[in-house]
């Protein structure tokens, strides 16, 4: 009779997924037994709570103990230097996105003073409800955690759908414009579903081929195939569909326009910030850990993939009237900018240097997006937030502080030095050029002065055109949003001004990339 040996978990290593999880539990079991009017009291701090623990917990790893050098969890799970650098930048940006939610309400609440406002009944009705959104925060944070640290397929899938499910129903939690929310919610939710279908056959048609789901074996199984292998091919193929779809990447970026601007402004910034940084990270462990024998493969394609979604984002940018629908191609673009390193494969040195440009930019743009849907958050007007752009003319003379500081971001985004957008791109592109991706980094700079266009374009929007009479109108500064405000601000001004000290933490942290050992 054999004798069953239960699994080695490594639960130090894992103790910040866990408290995130743990506190997502607690979450639910609040929800159920909690009385109404104490859920919110609860909530805030508990999730406050977590994210803030778990960074410290991820920091404090590092420091005693160092990288791990060996997967944890059976193998399941790569706590490399890269999933830790990815982990802290994911809660940081986590807490402020919980910041930003705890105050939608009251903004909600400020506008109902408004004579004929459309929140009023919302307000009245949902000022305090509306708590369901802090646990499934929790799980897609999770999740976000999850997905770049899975050393195997099956985990990636699972921790896929974790990120993803919470997600489909917080974008749908707009109750004062239901129907646009709600139609974003649905779309979100089936294309997201066909993607998942799509990346859980191509992990089906790669475990065909290779034999095993984790990333390190397929690395080795494949580097014994010889000669082009059909099933090997539509699997890879199919995986690089499923992760395409979570960063935007065209053809696949049809999703976000709609969504951003349906989901409440807070849930998109969560969005826009945290499940690009997850969703890059896993790309990289598939293409880079398991399908890294095969670059000769997958480059290609990537390299028309990186150029289109330039394009398409930079483009279709400028043609787009609503703040949130713009900043949604502003990020696909971006998307698009990160992609240039992805291909910038080679010996040692390069896959450091991309990766650690890759990891930077990451942290950058997070932070700047984070502050640009925060200044978003503010402007409003009688039917809810000001989304159309005209409803934006003579926000300088306004608000002259807050229309300075969203030029600020804009200006971040278009990459203009001193600002962290410039290093973020410098970094990537330079590592591009390295990898000999000449005509791609072209496309990028070109592509980054389209851009830069529909970027100034609203800043003279702001300063130099007269405000309507029935113009929006400012909310009250939160101390949560004020501060989230603040804090972007500062992380954009210190990583334009000096970037060394979160380069050389986003060099160390690529280095610890297991395949590159």
């Amino acid at each position: 009779m054999n004798n069953i040996t239960a699994p080695t978990i490594e639960y130090a290593l894992l103790a910040p997924l866990l408290l995130v999880f743990g506190a997502a539990i607690v979450g639910v079991l609040v929800e159920a037994f909690a009385p109404r009017y104490l859920r919110r009291s609860i909530h805030v701090p508990l999730t406050l709570l977590a994210l803030l623990g778990a960074f410290v917990l991820t920091i404090l790893q590092v420091a005693r103990e160092g990288v791990p050098t060996e997967p944890a969890a059976m193998g399941a799970l790569a706590l490399d230097g890269p999933a830790l650098f990815i982990w802290g930048v994911i809660l940081v940006l986590a807490v402020v996105s919980t910041l930003l939610i705890n105050d939608e309400d009251q903004f909600v609440a400020q506008a109902a003073a408004v004579p004929g406002s459309s929140d009023e009944e919302e307000a009245v009705r949902s000022g305090y409800a509306q708590t369901e959104v802090y646990p499934l925060l929790l799980f897609s944070v999770g999740g976000m955690m999850l997905f770049p640290a899975a050393n195997d397929l099956l985990v990636m899938f699972v921790a896929l759908e974790v990120l993803s499910l919470p997600l489909y129903l917080l974008c749908g939690l707009a109750r004062h414009r239901r129907l646009l929310s709600q139609e974003a919610s649905m779309k979100y939710f089936l294309l997201g579903s066909f993607s998942s279908a799509i990346f859980l056959y191509g992990m089906a048609l790669t475990y065909g081929a290779a034999g095993t789901l984790d990333l390190n074996g397929i690395r080795g199984a494949l580097a014994g195939i010889s000669g082009a292998n059909t099933l090997l091919l539509i699997g890879m193929a199919l995986l690089g569909v499923g992760l395409l779809f979570k960063i935007g990447a065209a053809p696949f970026q049809v999703w976000k326009p709609d969504v951003y601007q349906g989901a409440p402004t807070a849930i998109t910034a969560l969005m826009a910030s945290t499940v690009l940084v997850s969703a890059f990270g896993a790309m990289l462990r598939v293409f880079w850990v398991a399908l890294g024998n095969l670059e000769w493969d997958w480059q290609p394609v990537m390299w028309g993939v990186a150029i289109l979604t330039m394009v398409v984002g930079a483009i279709l940018a400028i043609t787009q009237t609503e703040i949130k629908r713009m900043l949604a191609y502003s990020s696909i673009a971006h998307a698009g900018f990160i992609l240039t390193g992805v291909v910038a494969t080679g010996d040692f040195a390069q896959n450091q240097a991309a990766l650690s440009g890759i990891l930077f930019y990451l942290a950058a743009y997070g932070f700047t997006t984070v502050g640009a849907f925060a200044v978003a958050t503010m402007v409003r007007e009688a039917g809810g937030e000001a989304g159309h752009l005209s409803k934006w003319a003579g926000l300088g003379k306004r608000s002259p502080i807050l229309a300075g500081i969203f030029a600020f971001f804009l200006l971040a985004f278009a990459g203009i030095p001193l600002t962290s957008g410039f290093f973020g791109k410098y970094a990537v592109f330079s590592a591009a050029y390295a990898g000999g991706a000449l005509p791609l980094v072209v496309v990028g700079v070109v592509t980054s002065a389209i851009a830069a266009f529909f970027y100034v374009r609203v800043i003279v929007l702001m300063f130099f055109s007269e405000p309507a009479a029935d113009g929006p109108t400012i909310a009250t500064p939160t101390v949560g949003t004020s501060a989230v405000i603040a804090l972007a601000a500062a992380a954009t001004v210190v990583l334009g001004v000096f970037p060394q000290p979160v380069l050389d933490l986003a060099g160390e942290a690529a280095s610890a990339l297991f395949i590159l050992r």
